[in-house]
């Protein structure tokens, strides 16, 4: 006997009831996102390898060891999308929908990235991505800020489960003093660091404030913050921002270890983490990327961002809806043959005259009894039966299996008009 062919680690199977319920997720945060008036893009899952090279940075976790890369046929070689940006960029420049535009984009769909599997954290994940172009002040800051906690309302995720980080990475000089200065911090602690920090320690030093190590975070609390190397406009666009979330009410915490696992982070940079996941806190991190779009080869072009975990997400509000997930309306049982023809076209009648309905039609054959079986494990309201006495005076028999009502018979129209209720 052959050997079962099972999924690839770290990529899962979604059951209809979870992938409903991630579907209705997905519909609550994209309803806030038509509220904001943003507009979806659409970029393939696969790109040129050099792009995300380009964008993400050749020293960094994604690109060093948890890329899905190779090489094609034809000798070009490829890579699974790891994030979501670098491809909405390159889709800008190549298109021409950046330069002097103000555009507000957001995208949703599967990415990959080979990390150790574990709660929260999956090789195959989904993102909702949105991606803001043209706008350079720290009001778009705000706005991204605030709509994520709208969103968290949307999904009905209490405020007391989330807590919004923010911080500044300042801009290209400030960074390169705070660089040095950081450098030579983490050099007099050397013997601290684990071999992770002592790789990134100059080839990326800001990623090493990042590190869980319990040792490293020990020493990372005395490090030079780049918040204090900070020129006076960045300054300035920080303590806006800040200003801004006090006087609409929206706490915050300054958190100067803050930093973005992408090298086109700059000035604002925020996440919205959570304690009720354990390690994998982060269900939204977002910020600034101003310099991005000529790093990629366009026009200078302000631009700032989020991205949205979906399964964590998904994973905190699950039960909320879980709840609202709604059974289908109605299961059609057919008591005989002649009654088989006459509910495909009594069925085809109701979902145009009731398109919110969802009704299942038996199919497969089997007595009455088995029939009522599979209408009560359906989960639907009712049991709409028909024979030939209904066939021939045009009506259905209406059980109700859900409560007490009693059983009745309806015309066409009573039918459609109960379900229309």
């Amino acid at each position: 006997m052959s050997k079962n062919i099972q999924s690839i680690r770290g990529m899962h199977d979604f059951a209809p009831a979870e992938a409903e319920s991630m579907r209705m997720l997905e519909d609550k945060l994209l309803q806030v996102l038509h509220q904001y008036s943003y507009q979806e893009i659409r970029t393939p899952i696969v790109e040129k390898l050099e792009l995300f090279k380009r964008s993400i940075g050749e020293v960094t976790d994604i690109v060093e060891k948890e890329m899905y890369a190779f090489e094609d046929r034809g000798g070009d070689y490829l890579g699974l999308r790891p994030e979501g940006t670098a491809s909405v960029v390159r889709a800008g420049i190549e298109n021409g929908w950046l330069h002097n535009q103000q555009q507000r984009y957001w995208y949703l769909g599967p990415f990959f990235r080979r990390e150790r599997p574990q709660k929260g954290r999956y090789r195959q994940f989904h993102q909702l991505g949105v991606e803001t172009f043209g706008m350079q002040g720290p009001d778009i800051d705000l706005e991204l800020i605030l709509m994520t906690q709208a969103m968290w309302s949307a999904v009905g995720l209490h405020s007391d489960h989330v807590q919004l980080q923010i911080n500044s990475l300042g801009d290209t000089e400030a960074r390169a003093r705070h660089r040095e200065k950081l450098i030579e911090y983490l050099l007099a602690h050397l013997e601290a660091l684990d071999e992770e920090g002592k790789n990134r320690l100059h080839a990326n030093p800001l990623r090493v404030l990042d590190s869980k190590n319990p040792q490293v975070q020990a020493i990372v609390g005395d490090a030079p913050k780049l918040i204090d190397y900070l020129d006076a406009e960045a300054k300035q666009h920080f303590e806006q921002l800040q200003v801004s979330l006090e006087e609409l009410g929206v706490e915050c915490e300054v958190n100067p270890t803050l930093v973005r696992g992408l090298d086109y982070y700059n000035r604002t940079v925020f996440e919205w983490v959570t304690s009720k996941l354990g390690a994998q806190g982060t269900i939204c991190a977002g910020g600034r990327y101003d310099n991005l779009v000529t790093q990629m080869g366009g026009r200078a072009t302000p631009a700032a961002g989020f991205a949205i975990g979906l399964e964590r997400l998904h994973s905190l509000v699950e039960e909320q809806i879980a709840a609202e997930v709604e059974n289908i309306d109605a299961y059609f049982v057919a008591l005989d043959d002649s009654a088989v023809n006459y509910g495909f076209k009594l069925l085809a009648k109701i979902r145009q005259q009731c398109p919110h309905c969802a009704i299942q039609m038996n199919c497969g054959g089997g007595s009455i009894k088995s029939q009522m079986k599979r209408a009560d494990r359906s989960g639907a309201r009712l049991a709409l039966i028909a024979g030939t006495d209904e066939v021939r005076n045009k009506t259905v028999t209406v059980k109700y299996l859900q409560t007490q009502d009693e059983q009745q018979i309806l015309s066409e129209g009573q039918l459609i008009e109960l379900l229309n209720q």
